[in-house]
């Protein structure tokens, strides 16, 4: 197998992969939309993030991608929500709510879905480029 196509395979692999991490947080967010603390004042489920790096493969001397770390976004704030019968209304009777937005969410999840294809086109184009090689040496 040419060591392109190999690398093409792995590039396509560990795109795959990371988008498949991605799809797994943006999964996580909204399941826990709704997620509210326990007690009065606590926090509730707190929207996480995920940024890729760029790693070196130093045996196949290509750069491919990767999970950095998967965070929690402190910047968009908690909602409040009006509830007074719930367990973790304050005194006012509102309860923080997650800082998920839900279409916002599954915009992200639609884009993580295209690379996710993308990568898998990738690999399917690569396998017909070496079944097609092995025919051809075949004779």
């Amino acid at each position: 197998m040419s060591g392109d196509i190999a690398n093409a395979l792995m590039i396509s692999a560990n795109g795959m992969r990371a988008q498949g991490a991605r799809i797994r947080v943006i999964s996580e967010n909204i399941a826990n939309a709704d997620t509210t603390g326990l007690t009065p004042g606590s926090d509730p489920y707190a929207r996480q993030t995920i940024s890729f790096k760029n790693e070196l493969d130093r045996e196949m001397g290509i750069n491919l991608v990767g999970v950095d770390k998967i965070g929690v976004d402190s910047d968009a704030p908690f909602t409040l929500q009006y509830s007074p019968d719930h367990p973790a209304a304050n005194a006012d009777g509102y309860v923080k709510m997650p800082n998920v937005n839900t279409m916002l969410e599954m915009m992200d999840a639609k884009e993580a879905q295209r690379s996710y294809e993308a990568n898998l086109g990738m690999i399917e184009q690569s396998r017909a480029m070496i079944s097609r090689t092995i025919d051809l040496l075949r004779n």
